[in-house]
């Protein structure tokens, strides 16, 4: 049995179990989960099953799986994301994300859904003090817009700074927040609420 909650991702698909984990590995961090959850992948019902694991938060599982196993999910419908290969699926009652989109895409997805119709996953909201202190407003401005994915010759112009002043902010932004990596910063930014996921 399994000790920790459980994130779990059922896909046959081994490629699609290792995209759909580091998406969710990033946006752990940021609401808090790393620590309390697990995420565990599974490429069949049966290794699920086998696995005996203990209380599941989310299930992010392939189309097929569910309507494999309809009895099984359709009364966790709630915590469950179905993951479709873009054809239809015929359950209005799941959510679904659409695994044959770009990686930006698929974290739009889970973001505008976890904001908007999952907020039990996420821990108690960073106090605002604590947040004003991480990122000035000149680097919000400037976040907001590399993730929207404006160059710094761009960035400069629409914020009337320099090049280098934006270059300078790009690099305080990435120290502050611990990643270079333009997926992290647009789960940071949408998290900490200085981007909509409509926007992006």
């Amino acid at each position: 049995m399994q000790n920790k909650p459980q994130i779990a991702i059922l896909h046959p698909n081994s490629l699609c179990c290792l995209a759909m984990r580091t998406i969710l590995t990033d946006i752990a961090p940021f609401m808090g989960l790393m620590s309390e959850v697990e995420i565990a992948t599974y490429n069949t019902m049966e290794e699920f099953e086998d696995d005996g694991a203990g209380f599941v938060v989310h299930y992010f599982v392939a189309a097929e799986i569910v309507e494999s196993n309809i009895n099984f999910f359709l009364p966790l419908a709630r915590r469950c994301i179905v993951l479709t290969e873009g054809g239809d699926f015929s359950h209005p009652e799941f959510h679904t994300v659409n695994m044959h989109q770009p990686e930006r895409e698929v974290l739009k997805g889970v973001l505008m859904m976890h904001r908007a119709a999952h907020a039990a996953m996420m821990s108690a909201p960073r106090p605002e003090k604590e947040e004003a202190e991480l990122l000035s407003q000149r680097e919000k401005e400037v976040l907001a817009l590399i993730i929207k994915g404006f160059i710094n010759k761009e960035i400069a112009d629409k914020l009337n700074i320099s090049t280098p002043t934006v270059i300078f902010h790009r690099r305080n932004i990435m120290e502050k927040i611990g990643s270079k990596s333009i997926g992290r910063l647009t789960i940071y930014a949408v998290m900490n609420g200085i981007v909509d996921a409509k926007e992006l």
